[in-house]
């Protein structure tokens, strides 16, 4: 099984990589996550022809292939980076790869309350016609206290956070399964999801 972990900020010392990385490492006997930086993706600018940019194919075509995605987001003034927001633009006006894709949110922050809001935030974004991913309801793992969460081996300190990750983790997989089975079972509907678009027609909006 195959996963594509998204860092959420364009950071380069951000404690949701960490996270991910740890993510890597501590579930590599389950499945394989790809950690992917979206740092080099340029700024959303709705090009005419709806063609991706290279980095941004390169990332699409990894979720496409991906049994599922992880995002973990910081929290930057109550919601979401604006280069996350970006790339979320990006993909929803081209490639569109998150159709139907099973996806988990996780967030790290250097408070103590983590990443509530932002990932409220980012589950309304996920859930728009364009984007209209699979996101495991009432699962959010949050994770405060960031810059002192991890060794230098970047290993999680806090005992009580690796079990309840464990445990989010668990139930992701669970249905991760369930809803690629029924993908699977329905290819033609994310299809016609996929084929989405906003259009006037007569003097309406369909």
């Amino acid at each position: 099984m195959k996963l594509i972990g998204i860092v959420g900020t364009n950071s380069d010392t951000s404690t949701n990589r960490k996270l991910l990385l740890f993510m890597k490492k501590h579930f590599e006997e389950t499945v394989e996550i790809d950690v992917c930086e979206i740092a080099d993706i340029p700024a959303f600018d709705e090009p005419d022809d709806k063609k991706a940019p290279h980095e941004v194919q390169l990332l699409s075509d990894k979720i496409t292939s991906s049994d599922g995605v992880i995002i973990a987001t910081p929290e930057y003034d109550h919601s979401i980076p604006a280069a996350l927001k970006s790339v979320l633009e990006w993909l929803s006006y081209t490639t569109r790869p998150l159709i139907d894709k099973p996806v988990m949110i996780v967030g790290a922050s250097h408070g103590s309350l983590g990443t509530s809001r932002a990932q409220a935030h980012l589950r309304q974004i996920l859930d728009a016609p364009e984007l209209k991913a699979r996101i495991l309801p009432g699962a959010e793992f949050f994770l405060g206290r960031s810059l002192e969460a991890f060794s230098q081996a970047n290993d999680l300190l806090y005992a009580d956070k690796v079990a309840e990750l464990e445990g989010d983790f668990a139930e992701f997989l669970s249905f991760l399964k369930i809803t690629n089975e029924i993908s699977r079972q329905n290819p033609e509907q994310t299809e016609i999801k996929r084929k989405f678009v906003w259009e006037h027609i007569d003097g309406g909006i369909a």
